[in-house]
């Protein structure tokens, strides 16, 4: 007897991998997760620190509803200073403010701090070593039609070559509360990375944060792809893209920047033979770079880095610049396939 099309059909898809995602993430990631900036997690992440801290303060250089920081000012307008468009005072009354026994918070656009105050921060609080938490806002290329001159994509690679520096970029705005919490209690100087566009909210109060520790949000064995901010989600939707096709991705949320979980991508490494990372920056001196270092001198193995080209950005819509830049699942799709036709 002849087997039907239909039961042909059903035993090929039972042979297709199912994702298999972490059981603390959002369930509604595949259908209608809440969108939410990761600037109101950060203002979110405030509340609760002013709350529970007063020796918690915080800085601005005269962009405090753009980061959020307007709620903290509300709520608490003895412990808000601010600077004006000033950004390198403001970080060096940061540290001032750190070295009387303050956990200061000073944040504008990543462009201007970090960038325009790059010289400060490594003097002032990285040379000296005091808990200063540097907030870069509207980073990456969606940031929109501010076009390139607001859209930092150099921030990441400029803050983790400063010896004594952490460096953060949550997935999400439950992510970004959680980290600013986190860095308040580190006693270390700190950059956390946040931007503008509401992009899902795929973890949840249960979903595990710690600095320095990778979170792997999806098992697989065939790539490990590693990612950062708002591309996390966009590598999730990949894998399950991919698993559609049989191939069994790993998602590994990489959080923290610097210190670098060696041991997690190591692991992965190890385990898929190939990887692929995705970050909202440029491919030079990112995520990309952080890991092509640790993989070139620990475990070789085949790599693409999915990110900005070396190119600035341009005025757009988000999800205009994130098709234009490669940067969505389909383009994660293209270079898992790429790398995994590389291994030996």
């Amino acid at each position: 007897m002849k087997k039907s099309r239909t039961s042909e059909k059903r035993k090929k898809e039972n042979k297709k991998p199912r994702i298999k995602i972490d059981s603390a993430l959002n369930k509604d990631i595949f259908t209608t997760p809440e969108k939410k900036s990761t600037r109101d997690g950060f203002g979110e992440g405030m509340l609760e620190l002013g709350k529970k801290n007063r020796n918690v303060v915080a800085l601005c250089a005269d962009l405090t509803s753009s980061v959020r920081l307007d709620w903290f000012a509300k709520e608490y307008p003895e412990r808000f200073f601010e600077c004006g468009v000033a950004e390198q005072n403001a970080v060096t009354i940061a540290a001032g403010l750190a070295e009387a026994g303050k956990i200061p918070f000073v944040a504008s656009f990543a462009t201007f701090i970090p960038g325009r105050a790059w010289e400060q921060i490594r003097t002032t609080i990285a040379y000296n070593d005091v808990p200063v938490k540097i907030v870069g806002g509207h980073a990456g290329i969606t940031t929109g039609e501010d076009g390139a001159t607001h859209q930092a994509i150099e921030d990441i690679a400029t803050m983790r070559t400063i010896p004594n520096m952490t460096a953060i970029v949550p997935c999400d705005a439950e992510e970004t509360r959680k980290a600013t919490i986190a860095c308040a209690k580190t006693g270390k100087p700190a950059y956390l990375r946040i931007g503008r566009d509401k992009i899902p909210v795929i973890t949840t109060r249960k979903s595990s944060f710690k600095i320095g520790k990778a979170e792997v949000l999806v098992d697989g064995k065939d790539v490990a792809i590693i990612a950062c901010g708002r591309m996390v989600y966009e590598s999730i939707k990949a894998a399950k893209e991919l698993s559609e096709e049989g191939i069994n991705a790993k998602v590994i949320n990489c959080h923290t920047i610097k210190p670098l979980d060696e041991k997690t991508i190591i692991s992965a490494a190890k385990t898929c033979g190939c990887a692929v990372t995705c970050e909202e920056h440029n491919i030079i001196g990112g995520l990309g770079g952080a890991v092509a270092e640790l993989l070139s001198e620990k475990h070789p193995v085949p790599l693409q880095r999915v990110g900005v080209k070396d190119v600035f950005g341009e005025s757009g819509k988000p999800d205009e610049l994130m098709k234009k830049y490669s940067l969505t699942s389909k383009d994660i799709t293209k270079a898992v396939k790429i790398v995994i036709r590389k291994k030996s």
